[in-house]
C-alpha cells in the first residue's frame, strides 16, 4: 500500500480529504516519562521549583493538540471539539504516565493531535524537573485508539 502523503512522483503533499465523509472522530495516545524516586517525589508533593508540574504539563498538552497543524507540516487544521490530557504518577516506573484523548467531527482523524498532546506534556514535565534531574527518559508514545472515518476502529 503506498504512503498517502506522497504523490505519484514521490513528492510530499497534503492529502486531499475533500471527498471524505464528515464523521465523529476520536483518538487516544499514551506515553510516559521516567525519573528517579526523588524527582517523582518533587512532582507529587508540589515542591518543584517551577510549580505545579502535572497541572502545567496538562495545559501544555491541551495547547499543543490545538497547534498540531502548525507543527507537523502535512497535518490538516482541525476544529477540535475535545482534548483531555491525564498525567498519573506511577511509583513503579518511577515517573508519570500520560494519556490524551482528542475528539472532532470532520473529514480526517485526530491521531496526530493526541500524539502531540502526549509528547508536549512529557516535554513539559522534563522542563519542569530538569533542575533536579537532567536525565529523565520520555518513551512509549503511541496511538492506543483511533475511531471514525473509512478505516474504522483501531485499538492497541
Amino acid at each position: 500500500m503506498p504512503l498517502s502523503h506522497f504523490d505519484a512522483d514521490g513528492k510530499a503533499h497534503m492529502v486531499d480529504v475533500s471527498d471524505k465523509e464528515v464523521t465523529a472522530r476520536v483518538a487516544m495516545a499514551e506515553g510516559h516519562i521516567t525519573m528517579s524516586d526523588q524527582t517523582l517525589a518533587h512532582v507529587t508533593s508540589g515542591t518543584a521549583k517551577k510549580g505545579d508540574v502535572l497541572g502545567t504539563a496538562r495545559l501544555a498538552g491541551i495547547m499543543a493538540a490545538k497547534q498540531t497543524a502548525g507543527l507537523i507540516p502535512l497535518c490538516h487544521p482541525l476544529a477540535i471539539s475535545k482534548v483531555s490530557v491525564d498525567l498519573t504518577p506511577d511509583a513503579d516506573l518511577p515517573g508519570v504516565r500520560i494519556t490524551a484523548t482528542v475528539k472532532t467531527t470532520g473529514q480526517t482523524g485526530v491521531e496526530m493531535e493526541a500524539l502531540t498532546a502526549v509528547s508536549v506534556a512529557a516535554l513539559t514535565v522534563h522542563d519542569m524537573v530538569k533542575a533536579v534531574q537532567k536525565d529523565t527518559v520520555i518513551g512509549g508514545i503511541r496511538v492506543t485508539l483511533k475511531d471514525g472515518g473509512k478505516s474504522g476502529r483501531y485499538q492497541a
